[in-house]
């Protein structure tokens, strides 16, 4: 990336993504976010079941575009997600809407919580961009995002903890279409 250190620091991520060129990998490991751009159609699904597909809502005209840019030069986008089964109502809710991450260009996988004890993982969430810069997410207790949301680095150790931990996740993951969610 030809970012120097403060520019990495203050650059969107939008901005990060259009300087990646290879691969850009996302690992979730919560069972619960409240974020408050989903918290909407959350409380939709909640009540009804029912997932809000149209990609006009919500952060999706913002994230779409994003994914679809990047694919379009060539960028591997891969998500994988760590669940305790059953899964709770939020990733219930996550596994419904998921097709519009498909339609945007990103490949996703679902590990069950039981099948990664022998991994070691970072202690954050995290994209991993061109394997050499790791943007971890902090979150609150409850899902929200912590005060310092996010922290990046190129620490060696760092970048190779997380993509080893994505790798080995990715591996014995199984795909979206292929995931069946066992709710509570």
């Amino acid at each position: 990336m030809s970012l120097n250190a403060q520019a990495l620091n203050t650059a969107t991520f939008a901005e990060l993504l259009a300087e990646t060129h290879h691969t850009a990998v996302h690992m979730e490991m919560r069972d619960v976010y409240a974020v408050g751009d989903e918290a909407e159609d959350f409380e939709t699904f909640l009540r009804t079941g029912i997932p809000n597909l149209d990609p006009a809502r919500s952060f999706w005209p913002h994230w779409m575009p994003l994914v679809q840019d990047a694919v379009a030069r060539g960028v591997v986008m891969r998500r994988a997600r760590i669940v305790s089964e059953p899964v709770t109502d939020y990733i219930r809710y996550e596994h419904a809407i998921t097709p519009l991450n498909l339609q945007a260009g990103e490949d996703v996988r679902w590990l069950p919580r039981r099948h990664a004890s022998d991994i070691a993982l970072p202690g954050n969430d995290f994209w991993l961009l061109d394997e050499r810069l790791v943007q971890f997410h902090h979150f609150t207790g409850t899902g929200g995002w912590a005060a310092d949301g996010k922290e990046r680095t190129t620490d060696p150790a760092a970048v190779a903890l997380c993509a080893t931990a994505f790798e080995t996740v990715w591996e014995r993951a199984v795909p979206h279409e292929k995931y069946t969610v066992q709710a509570l």
